[in-house]
């Protein structure tokens, strides 16, 4: 059952899918009705699922679950992930990678691997302000507060000295 993202309860399940690239508008809009075809049929063993969705900066898809309604299981996981793939070949972009990292270069979104991200940290390319995207965080009150933060409040912190 879709829901609008900005109603579901902050304790909803998320789940952040990263592209290494910008979608177009156009795919954007292909997208949108994708998701929210998946979302209506989304179910666990055969009951509705409350679920909704956001696209952020053109490149993150973030599905969001509240699992106070019913709860996903492994199978509606696996169906989850089955879509994300689907969508990772029709618009020839990777979304499941985790070992790479987005930040902001001013208003533009970088994407580089974790090891390239690691030598530029080296190299003194990005620093402990610079905005890492953390998409580590699993529900939407984490995701509000701790998405988007500095890299010395992230994971990505080790990497900055």
């Amino acid at each position: 059952m879709l829901v609008d993202f900005n109603a579901l309860p902050e304790e909803s399940r998320i789940w952040i899918y990263q592209a290494n690239r910008s979608f177009t508008d156009q795919e954007i809009e292909q997208l949108k009705g994708q998701l929210e075809t998946f979302i209506e049929s989304w179910t666990a063993h055969g009951k509705d699922l409350q679920a909704g969705y956001k696209i952020v900066y053109k490149r993150f898809i973030v599905l969001a679950l509240d699992q106070s309604f019913n709860d996903a299981t492994g199978c509606s996981i696996d169906s989850s992930v089955s879509f994300i793939q689907q969508l990772e070949q029709q618009y020839n972009v990777d979304l499941m990678d985790k070992m790479n990292v987005s930040y902001k270069q001013g208003e533009f979104i970088a994407y580089k691997s974790l090891v390239d991200f690691r030598k530029m940290a080296k190299q003194k390319a990005v620093s402990k302000n610079t905005i890492v995207f953390n998409n580590l965080v699993t529900n939407i009150a984490e995701f509000n507060e701790n998405w988007e933060v500095p890299a010395s409040e992230s994971w990505h912190n080790r990497f900055i000295k």
